[in-house]
């Protein structure tokens, strides 16, 4: 029940800052995507802290996304666990800017974004081959941390 709140409200946060960023910016399409970037960070920070205690926490552009992302969150130690929502958070952020799709990273979420036609939005007919780019970053995250 955690994850599906989380993630709803984390796409609440996605899907909303992009289309008020989207009619704000004035057809600026940089400052659409740094308004967008900014509220998905600080609102998955703060969703990491509020829901962390209660779970368990573009083809090439979400393989690097999601193998970011994994390594990130199994690079969080216990001893050090507010470390977890400002790496996370921070990592998504810069990962708007430095991936072509955005860094959906999360299969939920690519779905998600496959139902609106919004800034924010694809079409549902890519989530498939975001999906399983994530899947084969998620899978090298594991055995990179494997590695280590």
């Amino acid at each position: 029940m955690a994850e599906g709140l989380g993630t709803a409200l984390l796409l609440a946060a996605v899907v909303g800052s992009g289309i008020m960023g989207e009619r704000l910016s004035q057809g600026n399409d940089a400052l659409t995507l740094l308004a967008n970037s900014l509220a998905t960070g600080f609102a998955l920070s703060a969703l990491i802290v509020a829901f962390g205690p209660r779970s368990g926490a573009h083809w090439w552009s979400e393989v690097v996304a999601s193998f970011g992302l994994v390594l990130i969150v199994l690079s969080c130690d216990r001893p050090r666990p507010w470390a977890a929502p400002l790496a996370v958070a921070a990592y998504i952020t810069a990962a708007y800017w430095f991936t072509a799709s955005t860094s959906f990273a999360n299969p939920a979420v690519t779905l998600a974004r496959g139902f609106t036609n919004t800034f924010t939005g694809i079409d549902l007919m890519h989530t498939g081959p975001f999906i399983a780019a994530q899947l084969v970053g998620a899978a090298l995250a594991l055995l990179a941390d494997r590695l280590r």
